[in-house]
């Protein structure tokens, strides 16, 4: 019996150092969970500055903004951001509006389409606001070579994503307003490009920032192409020009041309809490702390696409919160007024010295007056500072 004690306890001390549970140095735990108290005083400390932010698929661009707001903005029991994976971008309208703990949401600008008209969402304009404009995403849509055109899909299978996924959405809008009626599929882009390289359906599209990892690593003898989604006035209310490249896809765009496509541009969406609110106080803590600390998103490991944000870009059809519009404001107004930074001084890297130098390089002093200036200013800033 004593052997097979101590053969036990000798087990046991090995797998214990193999599974790093030995008790040679205590684990770090957060401060957070260090402090006790009684359960309702734990339960009221947790719960008072949690911000719920839903992203969208978790292989998703959408998600990983989601991911990296938390990143840069957690602050203990001060601030929590809890990232929310979701069923896409046009799920995420729903969930901003009706489910509980969302307070933000990564959308697209065209979901305001669907819950005005098919929806008949009331009052959507003053119930959700937006805080910024992110990056675009770009409409690919992908086909068989035997279809050259939006119109060669008329009465064919076309996957348009996952029910929710904002394909879904962008899709039934693209074929509607061309007046060009698909047998639309709901499937995911694994089963929708086996599928479409099987010759069951015509075409799958996607709504996503290029490139896409599966789609640009395809071979060259694929048999598959991608359509161009010409830029008209009938996308020009909640779309921008965008377009699809050899350096981006290398085996779908000969080289030296392009496909025109759609771009549609992303949305830090918010719920229009009323000011004073606990949910009010909360989201204005989280816009507040994004807009001060912007200069964490501008560097690695971020993911790069936040250095194409343009701050003060609007969102045609939509209305911007009015915390973040206080906060933008604030932000440029004192940039214009501080100091101009040192060459090579310590604050080099700071966002708001970087634009007071861009300020005094082109003798501009005063604010912008209005949402036209303020975005031409930014997007000159932005270039001036890729230069530099």
């Amino acid at each position: 019996m004593r052997r097979v004690v101590c053969v036990s306890a000798a087990l046991a001390f090995v797998i214990g150092a193999l599974a790093g549970t030995m008790p040679v140095a205590a684990q770090t735990v957060p401060r957070s969970l260090e402090e006790g108290g009684p359960d309702a005083s734990l339960k009221n400390r947790k719960n008072a500055w949690t911000v719920g932010v839903v992203g969208g698929l978790i292989t998703g661009t959408y998600m990983r903004f989601a991911d990296e707001l938390a990143k840069a903005l957690d602050d203990g029991d001060e601030l929590r951001i809890l990232p929310i994976v979701s069923y896409g971008a046009a799920s995420n309208m729903d969930d901003l509006l009706y489910l509980r703990g969302v307070d933000v949401a990564v959308t697209q600008s065209d979901v305001f389409e669907y819950f005005r008209k098919e929806r008949k969402t009331p009052n959507l304009e003053n119930r959700v606001n937006y805080i910024i404009r992110l990056p675009a995403s770009e409409v690919h849509i992908l086909a068989r070579k035997e279809f050259q055109s939006l119109e060669d899909l008329k009465g064919k299978k076309v996957s348009f994503g996952p029910a929710g996924a904002g394909s879904s959405l962008t899709g039934a809008i693209i074929f509607q307003r061309l007046g060009i009626k698909v047998e639309a599929m709901n499937i995911n882009e694994a089963e929708g490009l086996r599928r479409l390289r099987a010759g069951e359906i015509a075409a799958m599209i996607r709504v996503i920032g290029k490139p896409i990892d599966v789609l640009a690593k395809l071979p060259a003898d694929s048999g598959l192409h991608f359509l161009p989604v010409p830029f008209t006035k009938t996308f020009a209310d909640y779309y921008v020009l965008g377009e699809l490249t050899h350096e981006a896809y290398p085996t779908l765009v000969p080289q030296g041309q392009r496909v025109d496509t759609l771009g549609v541009p992303a949305v830090l969406a918010v719920f229009n809490w009323a000011k004073g609110g606990d949910r009010h106080r909360r989201v204005e803590r989280f816009i507040e702390r994004m807009f001060t600390n912007w200069e964490k998103f501008q560097k690695p490991p971020f993911h790069a696409k936040w250095r194409d944000i343009n701050p003060a870009a609007t969102v045609p059809g939509w209305n911007r919160y009015f915390v973040a519009e206080e906060m933008l404001q604030k932000i440029i107004a004192a940039s214009a007024r501080a100091p101009a930074a040192q060459p090579g001084g310590s604050d080099r890297g700071d966002l708001r010295q970087a634009f007071n130098a861009f300020l005094e390089s082109t003798g501009t002093r005063n604010p912008p007056r209005n949402d036209a200036e303020r975005e031409l200013l930014f997007r000159e800033f932005m270039s001036w500072r890729e230069k530099r």
